[in-house]
């Protein structure tokens, strides 16, 4: 089946290409913005294309008989997102219908009674996809637990961040978390069920819990205590403007979110699991420990870049560096596999020695496990106080276990140039735990980017000495005796 993916780019509609590729399905994506196709996965058609403006979707929905519709206006700026948001379904239900397109399957906003702008809006897109467009299978979910989702990634700065939260009487609003794995096998097996057009159906997690309960949940689970303090006269409109210096999610997003405070997000009935009874949604409990059992960091879309760059969304920051050298990945690999123990790590080596030292002070490893080099390292080996996570062609992951109050990872990332040459990234990643966290990376922050760009050019520096090296012998031994 060919199906066509709007707004794949965004947080699930990533994910979502992923799963219906695996399913064995052919994905078209429409993306707006032609730079952030490299954001998709190999395998997938990509049309450029605006639901905002009509001519450009013909193309996009030829052929398709079923599309899945993920846009929403909001991060484009606060003002006139609603507006924008009609136009763009209007747009694309006209469109779709002319294309002959058999299903669009919408993921919408749950609510009911007085709701917020932004909820009011989600359910308007939904009604005019089904009054102008094919038949329509609507979804509706409240916060999507997931590292990435907006919600989530509000409640995660919150908690990781402020020990004592001033809060506004709306805390304890009911709530029906769902977790992204779940929202994700719902608008999957959407696909295959002939028997939903035009069907509304609310979908939400296992337990019910309050905006206060979840933050405590989250507290709890990551070890940390906090103090929330109700205050009757704090409206959600005022705690959406200091929560501008505490998250990343931009303000035109958190602003509108908040203000759904007041509004009781919870699923009115069993339809979901009287239709789809496969699926049996996680707790708030087990979908947060999802989201947060992360081991591996991923790589920043940024990386490559040709900047430095610090991420710090999804509860990572980064420091991003990068280097061309005049060797090939082959070369630059093996002595990626080099660094640390008996050859050190190119640059800065007594500091690395301290920092093991210290470790060991305070009951870590420390630089204990030094050991002899077996070229390519394999996963599970141990590099002084890290860990090898993946070692394979193009990638060297490394896990701190030293103490650290958080999570580290160091990883390498090659890419092959013309010439011979070998472009590589070096990215520490910290996922801090607390305000205590925070205050370890950013108070060793001049000290880490000192070492890490020292260690880069000391990469480049070794791989092309020993890529000129055999050049430099085939010379000497071809000049006539003196």
């Amino acid at each position: 089946m060919l199906v066509l993916v709007t707004g794949a780019t965004g947080y699930i509609g990533r994910q979502l290409v992923d799963l219906l590729l695996e399913a064995g399905h052919r994905v078209r994506c429409l993306v707006r913005n032609p730079a952030r196709r490299d954001h998709l996965p190999a395998g997938v058609q990509v049309v450029l294309g605006d639901v905002l403006r009509r001519e450009t979707l013909a193309g996009a929905l030829r052929d398709v008989e079923c599309a899945y519709y993920l846009v929403h206006s909001m991060g484009a700026g606060e003002n006139g997102f609603a507006k924008r948001d009609r136009l763009a379904a209007y747009n694309f239900a006209v469109e779709a219908r002319s294309a002959g397109i058999r299903r669009v399957i919408y993921l919408g906003g749950l609510g009911s009674g007085s709701m917020s702008e932004h909820l009011k809006s989600r359910q308007e897109t939904g009604h005019v996809l089904r009054f102008f467009g094919p038949p329509v299978v609507e979804f509706q979910a409240g916060i999507i637990v997931g590292a990435g989702s907006a919600s989530f990634e509000i409640i995660r700065s919150l908690a990781e961040k402020l020990p004592v939260m001033i809060c506004p009487r709306w805390v304890t609003t009911r709530v029906q978390p769902i977790g992204v794995s779940d929202v994700l096998a719902y608008l999957v097996a959407a696909l295959d069920r002939k028997y939903l057009e035009g069907e509304v159906v609310q979908i939400g997690g296992s337990t019910v819990e309050t905006y206060r309960s979840m933050i405590e949940e989250y507290a709890r689970l990551r070890r940390l205590r906090r103090w929330l303090i109700q205050v009757p006269g704090l409206t959600p409109r005022l705690s959406s403007y200091w929560l501008d210096f505490v998250t990343s999610v931009p303000p035109a997003i958190t602003r509108p979110l908040i203000e759904g405070l007041r509004t009781e997000v919870v699923c009115l009935g069993t339809q979901a699991q009287a239709l789809f009874p496969e699926i049996r949604p996680l707790s708030y409990c087990q979908a947060l420990r999802a989201a947060l059992d992360r081991q591996d960091p991923g790589l920043p879309a940024e990386a490559f870049m040709h900047r430095q760059t610090l991420r710090g969304v999804e509860g990572f920051v980064d420091d991003c560096r990068e280097t061309e050298v005049a060797a090939p990945l082959e070369t630059v690999r093996d002595v990626l596999h080099s660094i640390g123990g008996g050859m050190g790590w190119l640059y800065g080596d007594w500091l690395w020695r301290l920092r093991g030292w210290l470790d060991q002070q305070l009951g870590g490893v420390g630089m204990r496990r030094r050991r002899f080099r077996v070229i390519p390292l394999r996963q599970g080996d141990a590099v002084d106080f890290w860990r090898v996570q993946e070692a394979s062609e193009d990638r060297l992951l490394l896990r701190a276990e030293m103490k650290v109050p958080g999570r580290a990872w160091l990883q390498f990332c090659l890419a092959a140039l013309p010439n011979g040459r070998t472009r590589v990234c070096s990215v520490a990643t910290f996922e801090p735990r607390g305000l205590t966290g925070r205050l370890y990376w950013w108070s060793l922050y001049p000290l880490h980017r000192l070492i890490f760009a020292g260690m880069l050019r000391g990469i480049r520096h070794v791989s092309e000495e020993r890529e000129s090296a055999p050049l430099r012998c085939a010379v000497l031994a071809g000049q006539p005796e003196s």
